[in-house]
């Protein structure tokens, strides 16, 4: 996706700007119906993380509890990416980004802040790292489980190769493990296929969604539900 502006992440705008002037299909209709505002991502390979990474700290910027808690969750995932054979300085300064981006949130609690972190390409860039080695870490711990869902001889090779390098495009095996290593659930909506329907996913099943994705020619932006009524 081209974002006009060079923005990594823009400002929320209508759910109509998804759609082309001409009738809106069915699934845009139901999208409407559905989701208020759309958040666009930079289409650069790294738009799930980018779009993870923001959104649940935008849910999460007026709970200070909670987000002392993911504050909490990122320092102790460094024991995750040990665990799994990465030497402490190889990911040290970008446990530090996420860490220092996450303080920054708590000391002022304003959006503005956090659209002007993520469009800082190395902040940005080092939260999106920091979560591709954490994802690459979890897949790895959890090998027994995780290696029946990889198309690749060796899940480590994988994880090197399409897991920890920027520019990769996200797996659906990556979006379990890394919602499963941060504890987050995820309500992904899906335009895909021939059918006239979204499709809906929660990642975990069953839990309470925190945010909304928009999975699109493979790529995601952020969704805003409207209020229930």
């Amino acid at each position: 996706m081209k974002m006009e502006d060079g923005s990594l992440v823009s400002d929320s705008e209508d759910i109509s700007t998804l759609f082309s002037a001409q009738t809106p299909s069915a699934k845009h209709k139901d999208l409407s119906c559905q989701f208020s505002a759309v958040r666009k991502v930079r289409g650069d390979g790294n738009c799930f993380y980018r779009a993870f990474c923001f959104a649940h700290l935008e849910s999460v910027l007026h709970n200070a509890r909670a987000l002392q808690r993911f504050k909490d969750k990122i320092v102790h995932s460094s024991k995750v990416l040990t665990s799994a054979g990465f030497d402490e300085s190889s990911f040290r300064h970008h446990l530090n980004t996420v860490v220092n981006v996450v303080e920054q949130c708590q000391a002022q609690q304003q959006e503005d802040t956090l659209l002007r972190l993520f469009n800082e390409p190395v902040t940005s860039d080092g939260l999106v790292q920091y979560l591709r080695l954490l994802t690459s870490a979890h897949l790895q711990n959890h090998a027994d489980f995780f290696c029946n869902f990889v198309e690749a001889p060796d899940l480590h090779v994988y994880c090197r190769q399409e897991v920890e390098a920027m520019a990769m495009e996200c797996d659906h095996v990556d979006i379990l493990a890394l919602t499963q290593a941060l504890d987050i659930c995820i309500h992904i909506v899906s335009m895909e296929g021939d059918e006239q329907q979204l499709a809906h996913h929660i990642i975990p099943e069953g839990a309470e969604p925190s945010l909304y994705l928009l999975y699109q020619t493979s790529h995601y932006n952020i969704l805003y539900p409207r209020p229930q009524l």
